[in-house]
């Protein structure tokens, strides 16, 4: 076992942005209608939320800008957020949603390009548990949350999923939540097996991760990628999971989360 290294994962936006726009220029008018997995939008929505993201990444990051907005607790207030922003984008068309994102998501690109990766990040990792993190882990998180929302279009679309070069990096990034979902939890090592697509093993002793199999751990699970990140953003799914040992320890691993 050995210490999770850092993700730096700052040049796949360039060629994840340009496979999104390749994507939402193929669809067609019953596919931008089409539901997905993320509560009950559609695919435009998806897409208005992916675009909003990027916009406001640029207004409050790159360009300092703080929104005057109501703030209760953070869920609320993303939620709040997200909800506002896709219902302006309903009355938008598919042709301006593309040309926006192709013009601020190659801003965003950039602007992931010139961070300083070790320097501190904008915004901490709160599903991780994180008061302050390191600029690469807030990249990692918007990596992850792009990635995955371009998943379920391309699920919703029946297109092939991209699995290649970014599935491994997305979910090195979501076991980072594992010592925050076993903070009050006794007992382990516990060790997760992802198998197939994006495959790798993690372990969690002490309250610690770490890249590898422990021995003689207190349980394994075993899973394939492809639902290990549907699990961990939220995915109301069978993980088809294999629990060796311990269920009761494998339990908060089986319910965790890794977005907001």
């Amino acid at each position: 076992m050995r210490k999770p290294e850092p993700i730096l994962v700052a040049h796949l936006f360039a060629p994840l942005h340009e496979e999104l726009l390749a994507l939402l220029r193929s669809l067609t008018p019953d596919e931008w209608n089409a539901p997905t997995a993320a509560g009950a939008w559609t695919v435009k929505d998806v897409a208005a939320h992916l675009l909003d993201t990027s916009l406001r990444r640029l207004s409050m990051h790159r360009d300092g800008y703080t929104p005057s907005l109501p703030f209760e607790d953070l869920t609320s207030f993303v939620n709040g957020m997200n909800a506002s922003a896709v219902a302006y984008a309903r009355r938008l068309s598919p042709e301006v949603l593309i040309d926006l994102h192709a013009r601020y998501g190659a801003q965003q690109v950039e602007l992931f390009e010139s961070l300083d990766p070790f320097a501190p990040a904008k915004w901490s990792v709160s599903w991780a548990g994180e008061d302050e993190s390191p600029s690469w882990f807030d990249v990692a998180r918007e990596l992850t949350e792009r990635w995955h929302h371009q998943q379920q279009i391309r699920d919703a679309a029946g297109r092939p999923p991209l699995y290649d070069t970014y599935l491994a990096p997305v979910l090195d990034t979501f076991v980072r939540a594992l010592p925050y979902t076993y903070r009050d939890v006794s007992g382990g090592p516990l060790v997760l097996r992802v198998v197939e697509e994006g495959a790798g093993e993690w372990s969690l002793a002490r309250g610690t991760l770490y890249s590898g199999a422990a021995p003689d751990p207190a349980a394994v699970v075993t899973m394939r990628g492809d639902r290990a990140w549907r699990l961990f953003t939220r995915q109301k799914i069978d993980p088809e999971a294999r629990v060796e040992g311990d269920a009761t320890l494998a339990e908060p691993l089986l319910k965790m989360v890794a977005i907001i």
